[in-house]
């Protein structure tokens, strides 16, 4: 039987994955009594808009993320459509991570509404990394009439899928002795990374549980799962050795929009990406990064999609050169025989602005953890 490559377990770590319960949408509630205890859905309400967050009343109902309005408003006829309000929404959050550092530096965003904390260290003298979890999430309450549940364990994959396990405003801690075991019982589609394509795979090939993908030796999981192998056979035992990183790399800035008509003809789409150029480099200026990577995204009025990137050997230095990159990739796909509804595009594999890619020199380090320093 094949195995990975092993090396010295890191040090024992106390890792708390904290969520916010359906944040645009809690957030709009909170603020709007009237659409408490209501279906309400954050996004365009339009024939093309997309669901952007939903609350829990509206998920009832089959509501979620990315799904597009019409489809939503089908499931719910009631569902309320409110406007995203991104800018309450950071400022939220930067509430949030003020009361995260209170407890620990090592802090790392996953998005606006969660993130990964390393709390092996007990600076504040809590004695526990569950009274740590429990004491965030009482104070996310009293300071912004918000919940957050909570995951608590020994690494970030187990964190993660915890803070998932009894939301909405709950905690689940796994304990070093109890990992192999939660996830044996996990269903595989739980794994992260495992979508549904994956899944229904995992299913013909008899992979139900964590205990079933526990079976599988490395080779078996190289020849069906190719690059996800070495991580299925590591999550599968309960093992993640990644540590948190508190200053995590960006890897793209970009932007798209979703268009109330077709966009049907060059004359239309040429200026329509054009502006989107606009919008990406005022943001690539405001991260201050540069990029070698340029993608244009285009989605059809049935849904379907297509990417096309162009990789530089130095990172594109103006918005014009970001413009005339993007224009050129449409080129290729002139003219379109369906409908365009979306347009997006992405500048990836970043630089600091003005410095060299230095591998080495990006590398920050990072403290070791100390191991069973708290208690869990």
């Amino acid at each position: 039987m094949s195995e990975p490559a092993t090396s010295a377990p890191p040090p024992l770590r106390k890792i708390i994955h904290i969520d916010m319960d359906a944040f645009f949408a809690s957030v709009e509630q909170r603020d709007n009594p009237e659409l408490r205890g209501r279906p309400v859905a954050v996004g365009g309400g339009s024939a093309r808009g997309v669901v952007a967050a939903a609350s829990y009343e509206a998920r009832a109902f089959g509501v979620r993320s990315a799904m597009p309005s019409v489809t939503a408003r089908r499931r719910c006829p009631q569902l309320v459509f409110v406007k995203p309000r991104f800018e309450v929404y950071k400022a939220v959050s930067r509430q949030i991570h003020a009361i995260f550092r209170r407890y620990t530096d090592l802090i790392e965003p996953l998005s606006l509404d969660e993130a990964y904390l390393d709390v092996t260290e007990d600076r504040r003298g809590v004695g526990s990394a569950t009274g740590i979890a429990q004491l965030i999430r009482e104070q996310i309450r009293s300071e912004t009439h918000l919940t957050a549940s909570a995951g608590v364990s020994y690494n970030k994959f187990l964190a993660k899928i915890a803070s998932d396990q009894n939301k909405p405003d709950g905690i689940c801690v796994v304990r070093p002795e109890q990992g192999a075991a939660f996830v044996a019982a996990l269903p595989a589609r739980r794994f992260y990374g495992v979508g549904p394509r994956t899944a229904e795979k995992m299913s013909r090939l008899g992979i139900h549980t964590g205990a079933d993908l526990r079976t599988c030796d490395l080779d078996f999981l190289q020849q069906h799962f190719g690059k996800s192998a070495d991580y299925l056979y590591r999550a599968s035992r309960g093992e993640d050795h990644r540590p948190v990183k508190p200053d995590r790399v960006r890897k793209s800035i970009g932007a798209e929009r979703t268009y109330g008509e077709d966009l049907l003809t060059e004359e239309t789409l040429r200026p329509a990406l054009d502006a989107i150029a606009s919008t990406v480099w005022e943001r690539v200026e405001k991260h201050g990064s540069r990029g070698r990577t340029v993608t244009l995204k285009v989605k059809f009025n049935d849904f379907q999609q297509i990417t096309r990137a162009r990789s530089l050997e130095q990172p594109v230095g103006d918005r014009d050169s970001l413009a005339a990159i993007g224009q050129d990739l449409l080129s290729g796909e002139l003219p379109v025989a369906r409908g365009v509804r979306l347009l997006g595009l992405t500048v990836s594999s970043l630089i600091a602005a003005n410095t060299v890619a230095d591998p080495a020199a990006s590398h920050v380090a990072e403290p070791a953890p100390q191991q069973g320093k708290l208690p869990f």
